[in-house]
């Protein structure tokens, strides 16, 4: 059995056990999922946020420097559908791109206690390419999901995603994530929420592994959120073993101290 075969086993078995008892998160930390919409109505929410670094899956995308983010979401009844962006630093690891523009969709049903995600991603870098100008740095990535209440206060869930052609044409790629969040008793305007995330990807092609002297890692990350109206304050730990790779040197995925662990700050405002 080939190794994409077995990780597609694995991620297609923890996601059929986490469906069954309706045990499964929507990301902890993420900046693109967004909470179902209630009820057969057009609803929009606009975000905008600054990060001390911005953190994706492990790996810092900003050489650890902080940025901006904003957000458009729509919404209506299950259907969703969302724009989404950031700043970026991507010289250090052969290319220039100095953003990041992700346009998204899916659905979202619920069924009993369960919310299910199923939805497409488009990441793309306008003006960026790799150092040869070669390599096309646009991505699709494929989403399923499921989340769920398991404990008064308590969420829990698991996300697979797939892309037929990774970040820079590096073929195909499977994350799983699965993550678990606990809503505190509010203190006065304050909610505070604790939550980790633990997540895995797994490229199959030789281009991955070129690109990044492994051909998979494990990232996760555990944090406080406190939210006082429409302002969350989040303080978050990320960390991986990418970092034990042997291309840490400059160049290469985890050149600079990408992919050590960090300490991330993030301060978000979500309209109206």
């Amino acid at each position: 059995m080939t190794k994409m075969m077995r990780s597609t086993a694995q991620a297609v078995a923890a996601a059929g056990m986490m469906m069954a008892a309706l045990a499964v998160p929507a990301s902890a930390g993420s900046m693109k999922d967004e909470p179902v919409a209630e009820g057969r109505k057009l609803t929009w929410s606009f975000n905008m946020a600054g990060t001390s670094d911005y953190v994706f899956r492990g790996i810092s995308q900003t050489d650890n420097d902080p940025t901006f983010q904003a957000g458009l979401d729509v919404g209506y009844g299950i259907f969703y559908a969302g724009v989404w962006g950031s700043g970026l630093e991507f010289q250090n690891i052969a290319s220039d791109a100095q953003i990041e523009v992700d346009v998204y969709a899916g659905i979202k049903p619920v069924w009993g206690p369960a919310t299910f995600d199923f939805g497409v991603i488009y990441y793309t870098y306008p003006g960026g390419s790799d150092a040869f100008g070669v390599f096309d740095l646009n991505y699709v990535e494929l989403k399923a999901g499921v989340s769920g209440e398991i404990f008064k206060s308590m969420t829990a869930g698991a996300v697979i995603y797939y892309s037929p052609d990774y970040f820079a044409e590096t073929g195909s790629v499977w994350t799983i994530e699965g993550s678990l969040a606990y809503t505190l008793p509010a203190f006065g305007p304050v909610t505070p929420t604790i939550s980790g995330l633990v997540g895995y990807q797994s490229g199959d092609d030789a281009s991955y592994l070129v690109a990044n002297a492994f051909d998979d890692y494990m990232y996760w990350n555990a944090g406080l959120a406190l939210a006082v109206d429409k302002l969350t304050f989040d303080f978050r730990y990320w960390g991986s073993d990418a970092s034990n790779a042997l291309n840490t040197g400059a160049g290469g995925t985890c050149a600079n101290n990408y992919c050590d662990d960090r300490f991330v700050f993030t301060a978000k405002i979500t309209l109206p």
